[in-house]
């Protein structure tokens, strides 16, 4: 399977940092690291970029070929063999769905779908296109055995937007490390994972973006073996009759979120984790959700209103000045 395309040159800049930048799984990312050795280098960037080259192709419910889109086409029909790396997906979202009580569900595609971006532009969802796709939204319905899984009714599907980027990101890390480079900022799609630091600082900045003025940044976070994750509907969202919209949907009322708060900033262990969180939170809203945050330890949350910006307790002592 072919990797990502990478669109720069590796050759490291003054602090002795390499940079390339590509598309991947649907969206920009770039990976910074630290290596004197070009050996190294660009053995490490071929072994990240091939794993992540299959694991879209493994995963991807945009890719009709895929592992993930022949379980989904098989919905309703049949038994679909599973190889284990699948079954750590799934036991992947099966945590996911335990930890946030089913409010992220691995099995929301059917109401993803209802809202395809499509179509939304044009025409709403009626009430009732969303109640069966909630119907069919459930992932206590799936049945799974050893190597096999089975979706029982048609129409039933599987999307691993909410944690599959995430944990691309913490694989990358891991490569990283394996090769024994010890400096490295990995970002997929504004999901990041940090170590070490940029060869100024024993960190690396990464930004707060403004998730209402979305071209400028609200301040800097300093991060060192820390994993940063943003949700908000600044920068994938759409408008009907004059009415917001964003992409970021709650499963408990069938439609996107729309109680006011505008971006979500989660620092956590891993991006799994901090991608989780991030999305949780967002859905909850300002007060539940920073809540939910300062419940769990070693996370760390920001949130932005039109009314302002919140955090909890310890997000501050992250925070360092724009460079």
């Amino acid at each position: 399977m072919a990797s990502p395309a990478i669109q720069v040159p590796i050759e490291p800049d003054s602090r002795g940092v390499r940079s390339v930048s590509f598309r991947a799984l649907g969206t920009p990312c770039a990976i910074q690291f630290r290596c004197e050795d070009q050996k190294t280098s660009l053995k490490f960037l071929a072994d990240a970029l091939g794993w992540l080259g299959n694991f879209e192709a493994k995963f991807s419910r945009f890719r009709p070929d895929s592992m993930l889109s022949r379980i989904n086409q098989a919905a309703g029909q049949r038994w679909v063999t599973i190889d284990r790396e699948m079954e750590q997906m799934l036991d992947m979202g099966d945590a996911m769905y335990c930890l946030t009580d089913g409010l992220l569900d691995p099995a929301m595609l059917p109401l993803i779908r209802v809202w395809d971006w499509k179509v939304v532009h044009e025409r709403l969802p009626t009430d009732e296109e969303i109640r069966q796709a909630l119907d069919l939204s459930n992932w206590k319905e799936v049945e799974r055995k050893p190597g096999k899984i089975f979706l029982p009714r048609a129409g039933m599907g599987l999307d691993f937007g909410g944690f599959g980027k995430e944990h691309a990101v913490d694989q990358i890390i891991a490569i990283a490390r394996r090769h024994g480079i010890q400096d490295a900022l990995v970002d997929l799609g504004r999901d990041i994972f940090a170590i070490g630091g940029n060869g100024i600082h024993p960190f690396w900045h990464v930004g707060m973006q403004d998730g209402i003025q979305t071209d400028r940044c609200v301040g800097g976070l300093a991060v060192s073996n820390y994993a940063v994750c943003a949700s908000g509907d600044y920068a994938r969202r759409f408008e009907h009759h004059g009415v917001r919209y964003g992409h970021i949907l709650d499963r408990r009322t069938g439609w996107p979120v729309s109680h006011g708060l505008r971006e979500v900033t989660v620092l956590a262990p891993t991006c799994l984790v901090a991608g989780l969180y991030s999305t949780c939170v967002f859905v909850l809203g300002w007060k539940e959700g920073l809540q939910f945050a300062e419940s769990a330890p070693g996370i760390e949350a920001c949130v932005q209103s039109d009314q302002g910006i919140a955090s909890t307790r310890d997000f501050i002592k992250r925070q360092v000045k724009a460079a």
